[in-house]
Formats: structure tokens, sequence, C-alpha cells
């Protein structure tokens, strides 16, 4: 057997064990040391094993990983972004759906301290769907919106997957960062946008609260926004200031976020150590993923199968337009069955150079996926966002109620993929702003 089948063997392997629910850092890790072996040897297997893990966990970058991934968790947990929705809730009481689209806006407030989309979402499950519920929202509108909103937690920064996607890409992580706000902001005025035109279409998916809430209520209300606006000028203003590295304001982010919570009189010792423990175990689980994919990068240049890949695409003489929307496919095909960042670490060896060799931007290209991703997040049947908020709002509603709830958004974030590859520099004009 050739190198190359060796390789195309190894893919096929890790993707049926895979399907057949086994740990995907696990098996990234047993089929790249096996791979390796066959194609190199047992001396150089073993010596992969200890250096690339080493390499790649030693990043100076990585540390970003936990201190943003705590950063959340203490919002999380201390319920800092709740000031967000009642705020928006205050505001936009007067708007058909008013309460969805507050869920979207307090969303997109949890996202720019979180960077985590099922945070994102079962924060704004437990605080937005039982208030809409109360008012006598369409359950599937209630509980979809705030699945979906939950998306917008990758998008706008920081977001973790940005973060390991440029580790990985070796690109500029602020410059991610930068395209992602854009991502971010256009997506939740497209989530607004579909939930006004479906009220409007059907008036009893949210039925009008008939609130009137006075205008100095609607003021004080601001005042419960302070938090996550102080957290955030935090960490970008001295992030894009060039005050400190990306690395270095997820420190800064997770500390005002301590601080911030301790003035609140939010920070328990329950919620410090349980922050704490689910920033252990997701970070070891992210880095043992990421570092079987590391070896997985390793074991697909020793055979060539990449490289391979990557010729015979090309010799088809497909426009990269053509291309891309292979690509497109491909991930919204993995996306359904696969968690969003298994799935980046598992197909970047295999992409990364082929969209090199078409000539898009990896900068712009690591929004695009980032976006692919976060689809992926509420497709059937993993859609783990769906899970996330059926799990918090219990028997108020079933899970084919949840999924009926994204159709529309889907639609959306299917034709919002669409206008970023045919339109770049919407999602470029801030990065190349930084970079002039």
């Amino acid at each position: 057997m050739s190198d190359v089948a060796i390789g195309f063997t190894g893919i096929a392997i890790l993707f049926l064990l895979i399907l057949m629910r086994l740990p995907i850092g696990m098996v990234l890790i047993a089929v790249s040391f096996v791979g390796i072996w066959a194609v190199v040897g047992l001396d150089i297997a073993m010596s992969s094993l200890g250096i690339i893990p080493y390499n790649f966990a030693s990043s100076w970058t990585l540390s970003s990983v936990p201190l943003f991934l705590f950063l959340g968790f203490i919002c999380y947990h201390t319920q800092l972004t709740q000031g967000m929705f009642k705020a928006a809730r205050a505001w936009l009481s007067g708007v058909p759906g008013g309460l969805a689209i507050a869920s979207v806006v307090g969303s997109a407030g949890f996202a720019a301290v979180s960077g985590s989309s099922i945070a994102c979402s079962a924060a704004m499950g437990r605080i937005a769907v039982p208030e809409m519920m109360r008012y006598r929202y369409d359950p599937s509108l209630a509980t979809g919106t705030v699945a979906v909103a939950g998306t917008i937690g990758a998008l706008i920064p920081p977001s973790i997957i940005m973060i390991l996607y440029g580790v990985i890409a070796q690109t500029s992580i602020s410059k991610l960062f930068l395209g992602g706000i854009a991502a971010g902001v256009i997506t939740t005025l497209s989530y607004i946008l579909i939930i006004l035109i479906r009220v409007k279409i059907n008036p009893a998916l949210a039925p009008d609260a008939s609130e009137k809430i006075p205008f100095q209520e609607k003021i004080a209300s601001l005042k419960d926004t302070w938090p996550v606006f102080m957290i955030m000028i935090g960490i970008f203003g001295g992030l894009f200031a060039g005050i400190f590295t990306p690395t270095e304001s997820g420190a800064i982010g997770s500390t005002l976020a301590c601080l911030v919570a301790i003035l609140k009189r939010h920070m328990s010792w329950h919620a410090f150590k349980q922050a704490a423990i689910e920033t252990l175990t997701t970070t070891s689980a992210l880095l043992i993923i990421a570092v079987g994919a590391s070896l997985l990068t390793r074991f697909l240049v020793f055979s060539g199968a990449s490289d391979y890949l990557s010729d015979l695409i090309l010799s088809l003489n497909a426009s990269d337009i053509v291309i891309m929307l292979g690509v497109v496919v491909l991930y919204l095909v993995l996306g359904m069955v696969l968690e969003p960042i298994g799935c980046m670490l598992l197909t970047l060896p295999i992409i990364l150079p082929l969209i090199e060799s078409t000539g898009f931007s990896l900068i712009w290209f690591g929004i695009v996926l980032t976006k692919l991703l976060e689809i992926g997040m509420v497709t059937p049947p993993v859609g783990m966002n769906v899970f996330v908020v059926k799990g918090v709002v219990g028997n108020l509603v079933t899970t084919s109620q949840v999924f009926r709830g994204i159709l529309w958004f889907l639609v959306m974030d299917l034709i919002l993929v669409g206008i970023f590859i045919a339109c770049p520099e919407i999602l470029m004009y801030l990065p190349d702003l930084m970079g002039n």
C-alpha cells in the first residue's frame, strides 16, 4: 500500500471511529500515531508523540484560551450579563416581538465577554425563555431565538474558535477578532430582521405585552449594563490600542470580571470554584483534541495525502468560488454530526492547504469558517445549542419545537454565508484598516 493510500485509509478509519461516538481527541491521537508508524516507522512515530504535543501545548497564544473560558464562566455563574437583557427588554417593549429581539441583543452582549456559544444559550435560556413564555410567545419562536442567538457567542470576540484557528493557521488573532465584530453585528441585525418579519406575518407568534414602561424606568435599566461595557472596554480598548496582546487581554478580562462580580456582590466561593472547575475541564478537553489534530497534520504531511487531495482538486480547474462552495457544503454536513471545535481541528489539516492554494485570505476564511461551525450548533441531529436550551427550559417545550424554531434563522444564516463569500470586503474592512 502506498503512503498516500495509507493516508486516505487513516482518514476513513478516523471518521468511522468518530461516527461510532468514540472520544474525538483519543481517536485523532491513536489513528495519527499508527498512521505515522505505518508510513515512516515506529521511532519517528514515538518521537512525534513526544515532541508535537509539547510544541503545540507550549504555544504562548494558547494560554488565552483558559483565561477567556474563565471570563465567560465567571460572567455566567455570577449573572453579570442579566442587565443586558433587562435593559433591552425595557427599551424594546413596544416593538413587535420585543422580548425575542431583547434576547438576541442580550446574547450579543454576553458574546462580547464570553466567547462561548453554549454558555450564551444557557444564560439566555434561563433568563429570556421563561419571560417570553409568560407573555404567551410561541414556544418555537422563544426557544429557537435563544438557540440561534447563542451562536453569536463565537463570532463576536473574544472567540475560542478564532483563537484556536489563529494558532493553527498562524494568522493574526487581532485581525480575526476585528472581522468577527462585523460578522457578529451583521448576524445580530439579521436575526432581529427575521423576528420582525415573522411577527409581522403572524402576530400570534408574539402577542403584544401591553406593557408601558416609563421613560425613567428605561433610563434606570441602563445602569445594570455597566459590568458588560466595563469588561468590553477593558478588553477591546487595550487590545486594539496596542496596550496589550490578545493573550494578555484574556487575563485582563477575567480579572475585570472577578472585580466587577465582587463590586456587585455577586461573587461567591461556589461560583468561583464552579467557574474554575469548568475552565479546567473544558481546557483539558480542547487541548487533547488540538494535540490530536496536530498529530493528524504531521501524519497527512508524511503520507502526502493532503497535497495529493489539493492537487487533485486544483487539477479539476474549478473556480475559486466553486471550491469554496464545496468547502461550505462539507462543513454544513459535518456540522450535523460533529461539535464545532472538533470539526475544525479535524478538517483544517486538509482544508488549509487547499484554501492557501486558491488565494483566499486566511483571515477571511477563519471568520467564514467560524460562522459555518456555529450553524452546526443548531442543525439536527446534534445541534448542541438546541439541546442546551431544551435542558435549561425542561418540559416547557419539546426538542422538535426548538428545532422548528430555528428554521427561519437557518435560512438567514445560509444567505449571510453567501453574502460573505460574494463580498469578502464586508468582513475584511476592519482587519485591512488595522493592517494599513
